[in-house]
């Protein structure tokens, strides 16, 4: 049996129909639009006629753009079919590739993300992301017509006032907060899926691994509760260290959150000031830290404090260097420090690492094999495990 079809459009709706930009509106549209269909079958040859209305003109338009508002309130409309995306913000790309499952779509991110790609596991998981561009970035400023060459159809993670001239030149740009959730890396990464869902349509990921996070945190804050408050441990994250500065976390940053979700003093705490704050070696004797955790966001490692080869400090003195208990943050998926895709495991990691005896039943490096395999569908090799605890120099943003 052999069927012809042909459909014959007005002008109106093609337009309409064929791209976002269009600046038709549905009383453009007002004529009557028909399509006539032709059907020849081996039976018989009849013809039908179709009148699409205003109505369902408006709903074609409607169906090839989502709106929604990002987080700095703008409401926006962006394309239903995305496939060129640029990322700003330096821990977005790592989560976005994770949700979209590949990274082919990301055709621009900062340096610092491609580096982390580079030297974790992404680039692994994801190696067309290594393709991604960077020359529009430069030290959190865009670079506009760097960026307009890379022809994206939306620019996500940027700050508003880029976002007002991206937008201004035609792209959708999108704010994603860092800060909204008051550094609650569970919570902060929870949103940013939200906002993923709200510009993409939705994800299965999303569900699952806010699911896990939960039960992660349940379990982690069922232990610490039994500890008494002089049991608890003092620790001081080193967030970036060199012979020229050095800075930790207060109350206004992810170290705060790692630490209240693990029963742990955070030494900074006092200090209010929103992000890193700089600090000097006199500080650090005064706080005298149990436990030091140094970020990927710096290139010193836990033998730099033990030997003292960064400018002219000494740590010797320091409990956490006396007993051993200088460690770096995992990198896996991307800088742990930050929220991300690797936040459950990083959860365990930190709470063995403050607390060895309490979580003494934890083997972080299984936790992440079986993490990889249920969320993934990786079976992570033995030297991707090493490298994701012991994460390279060259790792970090700097």
């Amino acid at each position: 049996m052999k069927k012809l079809v042909s459909m014959v459009l007005t002008g109106v709706l093609v337009l309409s129909l064929a791209g976002c930009g269009s600046t038709n509106t549905a009383s453009d549209a007002a004529e009557s639009t028909t399509v006539v269909v032709e059907a020849e079958t081996t039976a018989e040859a009849e013809s039908s006629e179709v009148v699409i209305t205003e109505e369902e003109v408006a709903q074609a338009e409607s169906a090839e753009k989502r709106t929604f508002v990002d987080d700095a309130g703008v409401e926006m409309e962006v394309p239903e079919k995305i496939d060129r995306i640029v990322v700003g913000a330096w821990q977005m790309a790592a989560p976005l590739a994770v949700y979209l499952g590949g990274g082919e779509k990301i055709v621009g991110m900062a340096p610092a993300s491609l580096k982390a790609a580079e030297n974790g596991i992404l680039g692994e998981m994801y190696p067309e992301l290594l393709n991604a561009e960077t020359d529009f970035y430069n030290g959190g400023d865009i670079n506009m017509e760097e960026l307009l060459k890379l022809d994206p159809d939306i620019v996500i993670g940027v700050g508003e006032a880029q976002a007002e001239a991206i937008r201004a030149a035609g792209i959708p740009a999108t704010v994603v907060s860092v800060t909204k959730w008051d550094y609650d890396v569970i919570e902060t990464y929870e949103n940013w899926l939200e906002t993923f869902d709200a510009i993409f349509g939705g994800s299965a990921y999303e569900g699952d691994v806010t699911e896990y996070s939960r039960q992660v945190q349940a379990s982690i804050q069922e232990k610490v509760s039994t500890l008494a408050e002089e049991d608890k441990k003092r620790v001081m994250i080193l967030f970036s260290y060199s012979d020229a500065t050095m800075t930790t976390s207060g109350k206004g940053f992810f170290g705060q959150s790692w630490c209240d979700l693990t029963g742990a003093i955070n030494v900074g705490e006092g200090i209010e000031s929103l992000g890193s704050a700089a600090i000097n070696m006199e500080q650090v004797y005064e706080w005298n830290p149990d436990v030091i955790i140094i970020t990927n966001f710096t290139k010193a490692q836990p033998e730099d404090l033990y030997n003292n080869t960064i400018g002219s400090d000494d740590w010797s003195s320091v409990n956490a260097v006396k007993n051993k208990q200088v460690y770096k943050m995992p990198l896996g998926i991307y800088r742990s420090y930050t929220p991300g895709a690797d936040t459950p495991v990083t959860l365990q990691w930190f709470a063995k690492a403050v607390y060895p005896e309490l979580f003494a039943d934890v083997d972080v490096e299984q936790v992440a094999r079986d993490y990889y395999k249920d969320f993934y569908n990786i079976e992570l090799t033995d030297e991707q495990v090493e490298n994701m605890f012991n994460p390279p120099s060259a790792a970090s943003a700097n």
